[in-house]
Protein backbone atom coordinates (compact mmCIF):
# COMPACT_ATOMS: atom_id res chain seq x y z
CA UNK A 1 0.00 0.00 0.00
CA UNK A 2 1.38 3.36 -1.01
CA UNK A 3 1.97 5.87 1.76
CA UNK A 4 -0.17 9.01 1.71
CA UNK A 5 1.68 12.32 1.35
CA UNK A 6 2.80 13.94 4.61
CA UNK A 7 0.97 17.14 5.54
CA UNK A 8 2.90 20.35 4.85
CA UNK A 9 5.25 20.51 7.43
CA UNK A 10 -5.93 40.50 16.16
CA UNK A 11 -4.52 40.79 20.00
CA UNK A 12 -7.70 41.78 21.81
CA UNK A 13 -8.03 42.62 25.47
CA UNK A 14 -10.10 40.17 27.46
CA UNK A 15 -13.46 41.06 28.87
CA UNK A 16 -13.68 43.17 32.00
CA UNK A 17 -10.48 44.97 31.02
CA UNK A 18 -8.20 41.94 31.42
CA UNK A 19 -4.72 42.30 29.93
CA UNK A 20 -4.19 40.90 26.41
CA UNK A 21 -2.31 37.62 26.13
CA UNK A 22 1.46 37.71 26.18
CA UNK A 23 3.39 36.04 23.40
CA UNK A 24 6.96 34.79 23.45
CA UNK A 25 8.78 34.34 20.17
CA UNK A 26 11.86 32.48 21.36
CA UNK A 27 10.20 29.05 21.20
CA UNK A 28 12.38 26.47 19.43
CA UNK A 29 10.23 23.63 18.10
CA UNK A 30 11.85 20.23 18.51
CA UNK A 31 11.35 17.00 16.64
CA UNK A 32 9.64 14.13 18.41
CA UNK A 33 7.04 11.41 18.01
CA UNK A 34 5.66 9.86 14.86
CA UNK A 35 3.83 11.27 11.88
CA UNK A 36 0.10 11.27 11.13
CA UNK A 37 -1.98 8.11 10.98
CA UNK A 38 -2.26 6.73 7.46
CA UNK A 39 -5.76 6.48 5.98
CA UNK A 40 -6.62 5.98 2.31
CA UNK A 41 -4.40 5.57 -0.72
CA UNK A 42 -3.73 8.94 -2.34
CA UNK A 43 -5.72 9.61 -5.49
CA UNK A 44 -4.35 11.46 -8.53
CA UNK A 45 -5.17 15.10 -7.98
CA UNK A 46 -5.53 18.07 -10.28
CA UNK A 47 -4.29 21.58 -9.54
CA UNK A 48 -6.08 23.11 -6.58
CA UNK A 49 -7.70 19.88 -5.41
CA UNK A 50 -7.63 18.79 -1.77
CA UNK A 51 -9.10 15.89 0.15
CA UNK A 52 -12.64 16.58 1.30
CA UNK A 53 -11.66 15.70 4.88
CA UNK A 54 -9.00 18.41 4.82
CA UNK A 55 -11.37 20.97 3.27
CA UNK A 56 -14.09 20.27 5.85
CA UNK A 57 -11.56 20.53 8.68
CA UNK A 58 -10.31 23.83 7.26
CA UNK A 59 -13.92 25.05 7.15
CA UNK A 60 -14.23 24.43 10.90
CA UNK A 61 -16.65 21.51 10.69
CA UNK A 62 -14.44 19.34 12.91
CA UNK A 63 -10.90 18.00 13.12
CA UNK A 64 -9.78 15.87 10.19
CA UNK A 65 -10.15 12.64 12.15
CA UNK A 66 -13.63 13.63 13.28
CA UNK A 67 -14.55 14.48 9.68
CA UNK A 68 -13.35 11.04 8.61
CA UNK A 69 -15.68 9.49 11.18
CA UNK A 70 -18.56 11.64 9.88
CA UNK A 71 -17.89 10.39 6.36
CA UNK A 72 -17.76 6.79 7.57
CA UNK A 73 -21.15 7.33 9.23
CA UNK A 74 -22.64 8.61 5.96
CA UNK A 75 -23.24 12.14 7.27
CA UNK A 76 -21.48 13.96 4.41
CA UNK A 77 -23.05 14.38 0.97
CA UNK A 78 -22.29 16.19 -2.27
CA UNK A 79 -25.19 17.24 -4.47
CA UNK A 80 -27.34 14.80 -2.53
CA UNK A 81 -24.99 11.82 -3.00
CA UNK A 82 -23.29 10.30 0.03
CA UNK A 83 -19.51 10.70 0.15
CA UNK A 84 -17.94 7.33 1.02
CA UNK A 85 -14.24 8.17 1.40
CA UNK A 86 -12.30 11.00 3.04
CA UNK A 87 -9.86 10.80 0.12
CA UNK A 88 -12.42 12.33 -2.25
CA UNK A 89 -10.69 15.21 -4.06
CA UNK A 90 -12.41 18.58 -4.52
CA UNK A 91 -11.39 22.14 -5.33
CA UNK A 92 -14.04 23.62 -3.05
CA UNK A 93 -17.03 22.66 -0.93
CA UNK A 94 -19.74 23.77 -3.35
CA UNK A 95 -22.66 21.35 -3.04
CA UNK A 96 -21.25 19.65 0.08
CA UNK A 97 -23.52 19.23 3.10
CA UNK A 98 -23.07 17.76 6.57
CA UNK A 99 -26.17 16.29 8.21
CA UNK A 100 -28.16 17.90 5.41
CA UNK A 101 -26.83 21.41 6.07
CA UNK A 102 -24.80 23.10 3.29
CA UNK A 103 -21.23 23.92 4.23
CA UNK A 104 -20.33 27.58 3.85
CA UNK A 105 -16.94 28.99 2.82
CA UNK A 106 -14.22 28.81 5.50
CA UNK A 107 -13.65 31.83 7.70
CA UNK A 108 -10.08 33.10 8.20
CA UNK A 109 -8.16 31.06 10.75
CA UNK A 110 -8.58 32.46 14.26
CA UNK A 111 -6.75 31.50 17.44
CA UNK A 112 -7.94 32.09 20.99
CA UNK A 113 -6.33 31.65 24.40
CA UNK A 114 -8.61 30.24 27.08
CA UNK A 115 -7.80 29.82 30.76
CA UNK A 116 -9.44 26.50 31.53
CA UNK A 117 -10.43 26.23 35.17
CA UNK A 118 -10.06 23.04 37.17
CA UNK A 119 -13.17 20.86 37.26
CA UNK A 120 -14.49 21.24 33.71
CA UNK A 121 -14.09 18.88 30.77
CA UNK A 122 -12.37 19.65 27.49
CA UNK A 123 -15.34 18.29 25.57
CA UNK A 124 -18.32 19.58 23.64
CA UNK A 125 -20.80 17.80 25.89
CA UNK A 126 -20.90 15.31 28.74
CA UNK A 127 -23.82 12.94 28.99
CA UNK A 128 -23.39 12.64 32.76
CA UNK A 129 -24.05 16.37 33.10
CA UNK A 130 -20.59 17.54 34.11
CA UNK A 131 -19.54 21.07 33.19
CA UNK A 132 -17.52 21.51 29.99
CA UNK A 133 -15.44 24.35 28.60
CA UNK A 134 -18.31 25.21 26.24
CA UNK A 135 -20.50 26.08 29.22
CA UNK A 136 -18.03 28.88 29.95
CA UNK A 137 -17.52 30.28 26.44
CA UNK A 138 -19.56 33.25 25.15
CA UNK A 139 -22.45 31.93 23.00
CA UNK A 140 -21.85 34.44 20.19
CA UNK A 141 -18.46 32.94 19.27
CA UNK A 142 -17.95 30.88 16.11
CA UNK A 143 -17.54 27.14 16.54
CA UNK A 144 -14.19 26.65 18.27
CA UNK A 145 -12.19 23.47 18.72
CA UNK A 146 -9.57 22.89 21.43
CA UNK A 147 -5.99 22.31 20.33
CA UNK A 148 -5.05 19.34 22.47
CA UNK A 149 -6.80 18.64 25.74
CA UNK A 150 -6.50 19.28 29.44
CA UNK A 151 -8.06 16.67 31.69
CA UNK A 152 -10.79 17.40 34.23
CA UNK A 153 -8.46 18.37 37.07
CA UNK A 154 -5.82 20.17 34.99
CA UNK A 155 -6.10 23.93 34.59
CA UNK A 156 -4.36 26.58 32.55
CA UNK A 157 -3.77 27.53 28.94
CA UNK A 158 -5.96 25.92 26.29
CA UNK A 159 -5.64 27.10 22.69
CA UNK A 160 -8.83 27.11 20.62
CA UNK A 161 -9.36 27.61 16.89
CA UNK A 162 -12.07 27.60 14.23
CA UNK A 163 -9.79 25.72 11.79
CA UNK A 164 -9.74 21.94 12.15
CA UNK A 165 -6.70 21.49 9.90
CA UNK A 166 -4.71 24.05 11.91
CA UNK A 167 -5.77 22.24 15.09
CA UNK A 168 -4.50 18.91 13.75
CA UNK A 169 -1.15 20.32 12.67
CA UNK A 170 -0.62 22.06 16.01
CA UNK A 171 -1.21 18.77 17.84
CA UNK A 172 1.18 16.61 15.80
CA UNK A 173 4.26 15.59 17.83
CA UNK A 174 6.32 15.97 14.64
CA UNK A 175 5.62 19.71 14.67
CA UNK A 176 7.65 19.88 17.89
CA UNK A 177 5.74 22.69 19.61
CA UNK A 178 6.70 23.00 23.26
CA UNK A 179 4.18 22.88 26.10
CA UNK A 180 5.14 24.01 29.61
CA UNK A 181 3.42 22.89 32.82
CA UNK A 182 3.80 23.73 36.50
CA UNK A 183 3.03 20.85 38.84
CA UNK A 184 2.59 20.98 42.61
CA UNK A 185 3.50 17.58 44.02
CA UNK A 186 3.62 15.83 47.37
CA UNK A 187 6.74 13.80 47.90
CA UNK A 188 10.50 13.87 47.66
CA UNK A 189 12.50 14.42 44.48
CA UNK A 190 15.91 15.79 43.60
CA UNK A 191 16.98 18.03 40.73
CA UNK A 192 19.34 15.28 39.55
CA UNK A 193 16.39 12.91 39.19
CA UNK A 194 14.44 15.50 37.22
CA UNK A 195 17.39 16.17 34.92
CA UNK A 196 17.45 12.49 33.92
CA UNK A 197 14.11 13.09 32.13
CA UNK A 198 15.98 14.98 29.39
CA UNK A 199 16.93 11.54 28.05
CA UNK A 200 13.30 10.38 27.94
CA UNK A 201 11.63 7.74 30.09
CA UNK A 202 9.47 4.64 29.73
CA UNK A 203 6.45 4.22 32.01
CA UNK A 204 4.30 1.07 31.88
CA UNK A 205 5.52 0.27 28.38
CA UNK A 206 4.95 3.80 27.03
CA UNK A 207 7.99 5.79 25.93
CA UNK A 208 8.00 9.52 26.63
CA UNK A 209 10.45 11.70 24.73
CA UNK A 210 12.81 14.14 26.43
CA UNK A 211 11.35 16.40 29.11
CA UNK A 212 13.08 19.50 30.45
CA UNK A 213 12.18 19.46 34.17
CA UNK A 214 13.30 21.80 36.93
CA UNK A 215 12.45 22.15 40.61
CA UNK A 216 11.10 25.64 41.28
CA UNK A 217 10.62 25.68 45.02
CA UNK A 218 9.45 23.68 48.00
CA UNK A 219 6.48 24.77 50.11
CA UNK A 220 6.08 22.59 53.18
CA UNK A 221 5.53 18.99 52.09
CA UNK A 222 4.96 20.04 48.50
CA UNK A 223 7.36 20.85 45.68
CA UNK A 224 6.67 22.91 42.55
CA UNK A 225 8.14 21.51 39.33
CA UNK A 226 8.21 23.09 35.87
CA UNK A 227 8.22 20.70 32.91
CA UNK A 228 8.54 21.47 29.20
CA UNK A 229 7.78 18.78 26.63
CA UNK A 230 6.81 18.46 22.97
CA UNK A 231 4.81 15.24 22.64
CA UNK A 232 1.78 15.96 24.81
CA UNK A 233 0.75 12.32 25.21
CA UNK A 234 -2.32 11.55 27.30
CA UNK A 235 -1.71 12.47 30.96
CA UNK A 236 2.04 12.57 30.27
CA UNK A 237 3.06 14.92 33.08
CA UNK A 238 1.01 13.12 35.74
CA UNK A 239 2.18 9.66 34.71
CA UNK A 240 5.85 10.60 34.62
CA UNK A 241 5.76 12.33 38.01
CA UNK A 242 3.77 9.51 39.60
CA UNK A 243 6.34 7.07 38.23
CA UNK A 244 8.96 9.09 40.14
CA UNK A 245 7.00 8.60 43.37
CA UNK A 246 5.25 11.98 43.48
CA UNK A 247 1.57 12.71 44.03
CA UNK A 248 0.38 15.52 41.76
CA UNK A 249 -2.19 17.69 43.54
CA UNK A 250 -2.24 20.64 41.13
CA UNK A 251 -1.30 20.90 37.46
CA UNK A 252 -1.29 24.07 35.35
CA UNK A 253 -0.34 24.46 31.70
CA UNK A 254 1.38 27.83 31.41
CA UNK A 255 2.62 27.86 27.81
CA UNK A 256 1.87 26.36 24.41
CA UNK A 257 4.47 27.39 21.85
CA UNK A 258 5.00 31.16 22.19
CA UNK A 259 1.59 31.72 23.79
CA UNK A 260 1.63 32.07 27.57
CA UNK A 261 -1.04 32.09 30.24
CA UNK A 262 0.54 34.93 32.23
CA UNK A 263 -2.06 36.48 34.57
CA UNK A 264 -5.18 35.72 32.50
CA UNK A 265 -8.06 35.02 34.93
CA UNK A 266 -9.64 31.56 35.05
CA UNK A 267 -12.51 31.27 32.57
CA UNK A 268 -11.15 34.16 30.48
CA UNK A 269 -10.95 34.02 26.67
CA UNK A 270 -8.82 36.28 24.50
CA UNK A 271 -8.18 36.29 20.75
CA UNK A 272 -4.68 36.42 19.29
CA UNK A 273 -4.24 39.22 16.78
CA UNK A 274 -4.08 37.96 13.21
CA UNK A 275 -0.68 39.60 12.71
CA UNK A 276 0.71 37.62 15.67
CA UNK A 277 -0.83 34.39 14.38
CA UNK A 278 0.79 34.96 10.98
CA UNK A 279 4.13 35.73 12.64
CA UNK A 280 3.91 32.50 14.64
CA UNK A 281 3.21 30.40 11.55
CA UNK A 282 6.01 32.09 9.65
CA UNK A 283 8.43 31.36 12.51
CA UNK A 284 7.67 27.66 12.13
CA UNK A 285 8.20 27.78 8.38
CA UNK A 286 11.74 29.01 9.01
CA UNK A 287 12.42 25.85 11.02
CA UNK A 288 10.78 23.57 8.46
CA UNK A 289 7.70 23.01 10.67
CA UNK A 290 5.19 24.76 8.42
CA UNK A 291 1.60 25.16 9.59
Amino acid sequence: MAKPPAPPSSKRPGKNGAKPPRIRWDNKPRRGGKGPIKTDNPLPRKDGEERIAKLLARAGIASRREVERMIADGRVTMNGETINTPATLLKNLNGVAVDGKPVGPPAPTALYLFHKPEGCLTAERDFSGRKTIYDLLPPELPRLMPIGRLDLNTEGLLLMTNDGEFKRQMELPSTGIERTYRARCFGTITQDQLEELIHGIEVDGVHYDKIDANMERRTGANVWIEMTLTEGKNREVRRVLEHLGLEVNRLIRTRYGPFVLADMPAGELSEIRRVDLIEFRNSLKKTGKSL
